[in-house]
């Protein structure tokens, strides 16, 4: 489908010239019948043979109804710019034509209508040099007549030309419709319409307004029930949930893909300075804004209510009192704190390098998550960046990070010389990281990682005194496997279980119990003799075929129960396993 917005001053035949182009009137209200003035957005559709489906958004041309027209233009990729033969060129002209050079739309036609009722030469060359003059440049301008019919066909083949050269949206993008209308539809509930710019919409989908998740319950798009429906489209949502925050220039998203935003830093392009107050209109909403000059073209503006905005939207600031309209593209829809004097300044001056980008985002963060990115509106690209499952660390962290590690290893070494080594979650804390694969992926050589702990250099032995006690032990078990040493014999030597346990992580001796160690291959040599038992065996077989006591068998069966190498069978005898 594709979706083009109307515009031009009032009464310059917008309605009649796309009922003569769909067979279908846009008006739908009988007030705007009666007075023949378009006051809300008016929707209807035809299909062309070249390009299908076209959509067109009727938008008023009264002055008094500005905000409605940027609310039906706002999410549209392209307009059918309409100016009367027999009518000067006309403020609302004027205004809707810098309304669409602001929004950014660069593809449409320039339709002068009524060329039955007045020579068209004059108004063609004064809307081929206004438009001109803006982005909408080399825009066709045609002469048409909606009551005889002059022209229609030339101006239905610029418009499919128009739409077929429109960018395909990705239709796997996150949703944001902007709502234009909502009512309530007997036997359905809510229903809400919008032009769906990108993404893709199902019955059964969750949408996010706010914080509040609705579920869509059905989906149309030109009055028929749709399976799915791909941006560009003019849609409309029967939704159901708590919908009480749900009217027009709300904004229906993908859950937790869109960052929410009171204060955003944009580029503005116009003539003027903007007034403290302006508005702001982006999609189908309008907001009162504080607007603060940080330099040259670069203004931050702190919206009344939280809008999801993403780098690289385009919206249209306005001055009701002076009607002056300003571009304004957004750069960093969550930018720092001003804090200091002169921070105004050096933040234009860092806008002016851009918008964020991947480089600029983790420049000014260090540390970024994927999905925080994504709600940004950031690409991913190659920043020379440091990349951990779904952090990105800048080189200048990374860099960072990895000078700092060895004198926390050595800190800790100093303050636990029976335990050298730091675990990787200890120093992700000590170094402000969310994750310890983030502090692995920063550990350079000379350092090792052993067992989720780094280790320096040397690192991991035991203070003298220590390794003179495990020695004896480990001479001791030398001669009897399982004859663990005593509880007087482990104080004896000065082994308490702190060292004990400083000896298992050293890889010297292996704890079963309170107070009773082994070798580390213990458990392998008992599984080769249990092996030769008849099988299933007794506790007391176990005993005697190892040489030792009910002390240590009874803790070493259970070690090895729970490291599957023997299963233990409901008489309390056991068998050996694989």
């Amino acid at each position: 489908m594709h979706v083009v917005a109307t515009a031009g001053h009032v009464d310059h035949g917008k309605s009649t010239l796309v009922e003569a182009l769909t067979g279908t009137h846009p008006d739908r209200l009988d007030e705007e019948r009666r007075r023949g003035l378009t006051i809300e957005l008016g929707y209807c559709w035809t299909e062309w043979a070249d390009v299908g489906e076209v959509a067109f958004v009727d938008v008023p041309g009264h002055e008094r109804f500005l905000t409605t027209m940027l609310a039906g233009v706002g999410p549209v990729p392209a307009a059918l710019l309409v100016v009367a033969a027999d009518d000067p060129w006309m403020p609302q002209a004027a205004e809707h034509l810098a309304a669409l050079d602001a929004l950014g739309v660069r593809h449409a036609v320039v339709a002068v209508t009524r060329s039955d009722l007045a020579d068209p030469t004059a108004a063609l060359a004064r809307a081929s040099a206004e438009v001109a003059r803006t982005g909408l440049a080399g825009a066709p301008v045609l002469p048409v007549s909606a009551r005889t019919g002059q022209g229609l066909d030339d101006l239905r083949s610029a418009l499919a030309a128009m739409v077929a050269a429109l960018p395909a949206p990705d239709p796997a993008s996150d949703v944001r419709l902007w709502v234009d209308r909502r009512f309530a539809v007997r036997g359905s509930g809510t229903v809400v319409t919008g032009t769906l710019p990108a993404g893709t919409v199902r019955p059964g989908d969750s949408l996010a307004v706010g914080e509040e998740v609705l579920r869509v319950r059905g989906v149309q798009a030109l009055g028929r029930d749709r399976a799915e429906v791909s941006g560009v489209a003019r849609v409309a949502l029967n939704v159901s949930g708590r919908t009480d925050a749900l009217e027009r220039g709300s904004a229906l998203v993908t859950p937790d893909a869109w960052h929410h935003t009171r204060v955003v830093d944009v580029r503005l392009t116009g003539f003027g300075e903007p007034p403290t107050a302006p508005m702001l209109h982006v999609g189908a909403a309008d907001v009162t804004t504080h607007c603060r000059p940080l330099g040259d073209s670069f203004v931050r503006l702190t919206l009344d209510r939280a809008l999801p905005l993403r780098v690289g939207d385009r919206a249209v600031l306005r001055d009701p009192g002076r009607r002056l309209l300003w571009g304004a593209d957004v750069l960093d829809p969550d930018p720092p704190r001003l804090r200091r004097r002169g921070a105004a300044v050096r933040r234009a001056r860092q806008l002016a390098t851009g918008s964020p980008g991947l480089a600029g985002e983790l420049e000014r963060r260090g540390l970024v998550h994927a999905d925080r990115l994504r709600r940004l509106g950031i690409a991913r690209e190659d920043a020379g960046q440091l990349e951990v499952g779904p952090w990105l660390v800048s080189p200048a962290l990374a860099r960072a990070l990895a000078e700092r590690v060895p004198s926390l290893v050595e800190e800790h070494a100093r303050a636990h010389p029976l335990d050298p080594g730091v675990p990787l979650a200890v120093l992700a804390t000590r170094l402000r990281l969310p994750s310890p694969e983030l502090v692995r992926a920063v550990v350079r050589a000379p350092l090792r990682i052993t067992d989720g702990r780094v280790v320096a250099p040397g690192g991991g032995g035991l203070p003298e005194a220590v390794q003179r006690g495990v020695d004896a032990v480990r001479r001791d078990l030398a001669s009897a496997a399982f004859a663990a040493p005593t509880a007087d014999r482990l104080r004896e030597l000065g082994l308490d279980e702190r060292v004990l346990g400083a000896a298992e992580r050293a890889g010297l001796l292996r704890r079963l119990g309170s107070g009773i160690v082994l070798l580390p291959d213990a458990p392998d040599r008992a599984v080769h003799l249990l092996g030769t038992l008849d099988q299933p065996f007794t506790t007391s077989a176990a005993r005697e075929r190892l040489g030792t006591t009910r002390r240590v068998v009874l803790p070493l069966l259970e070690h090895l129960d729970r490291a599957g190498r023997t299963r233990r069978l409901p008489d309390d005898r056991r068998e050996v396993v694989g």
